[in-house]
């Protein structure tokens, strides 16, 4: 079995509980995550099996949209509701306020990872040396907030959903928000709505999965090239399946491939059929269709 799972990840599990889930539940060894979610958060999770594995660095990086409650007036160590409060405020902070600054987090920002998180350090998880009590110096990154929208807000609390790119944590947008507004802020909910084309309203619950897997029913996996739809595609001729498929490199005139541009990524289809993906390079005075990835 090749593909992708659109999971609906339950609270109280984390992404590598899903991996082994799957695992055992398809009896497959080779399955993978497409980027960690927060135990405690709900949502989806793409699960890739087989040799959609391959792919999981191009789901990665698409966008992902969360829906999210901030807390304000308190700030936790974890920086949502199941860390300890380490400090508070009775500062009230109006409607107009709050819709101000976070209509300022839109657009590139930086951000510093908190220290419960899985990132390594000298090979160290930070969560772990967090646990020990250490708090260590970590390095700002650039995210993108492509869109942060208030969905409504009621006394201390804040919902908002918010599209942003690879490596965001919600988190501590949550703990950001509170401090520019000057008082502070936690995360208290968080659902995943989205990542790239997976969409919560298709996603399998765990029990869902198990019941169809038991009736030998697996079209809950979705094809390898699902979410590849940012990609433009080249069709060729079933005559040149094993030539591409042996990963041998063949010029664009033998293919009647003549509308493209170099280097850019594709999708290789053969007759119609998924084979993989690869890009036009320049072989001296050729151009040649080379395979960077075959997925059959």
């Amino acid at each position: 079995m090749n593909g992708i799972i659109n999971v609906l990840k339950p609270t109280g599990m984390s992404s590598h509980d899903i991996v082994n889930f799957i695992r055992k539940t398809l009896n497959m060894k080779k399955v993978g995550h497409t980027g960690t979610l927060d135990p405690n958060a709900v949502g989806v999770l793409p699960i890739c099996i087989g040799k959609g594995t391959k792919i999981i660095k191009y789901i990665q990086y698409r966008n992902k949209k969360y829906r999210a409650e901030l807390t304000l007036g308190s700030a936790t160590d974890t920086q949502d509701k199941y860390g300890k409060i380490i400090n508070t405020s009775d500062k009230v902070v109006n409607e107009e306020e709050i819709i101000k600054v976070i209509k300022n987090f839109k657009g590139e920002i930086n951000q510093i990872p908190p220290m419960f998180s899985a990132i390594k350090k000298d090979g160290k998880k930070l969560y772990e040396l967090a646990r020990e009590g250490k708090v260590i110096e970590r390095e700002c990154r650039k995210i993108f907030i492509e869109e942060i929208n208030i969905i409504n807000m009621y006394k201390n609390k804040v919902i908002f959903d918010v599209v942003c790119s690879k490596g965001t944590y919600v988190r501590t947008l949550c703990n950001d928000i509170g401090e520019k507004l000057g008082t502070y802020g936690h995360m208290s909910f968080l659902e995943r709505l989205e990542v790239g084309m997976f969409k919560l309203d298709s996603a399998y619950t765990i029990e869902q999965i198990q019941d169809r897997a038991r009736l030998n029913n697996f079209n809950f996996i979705l094809p390898i090239d699902y979410p590849l739809e940012f990609m433009q595609e080249i069709n060729i001729s079933k005559h040149f399946y094993k030539h591409i498929t042996n990963g041998l490199k063949i010029s664009t005139k033998r293919l009647n491939v003549d509308d493209f541009e170099m280097n850019v990524e594709y999708k290789i289809y053969c007759d119609k059929v998924f084979i993989g993906i690869g890009n036009i390079v320049e072989n001296n005075d050729d151009t040649i269709l080379k395979m960077n990835k075959v997925l059959v």
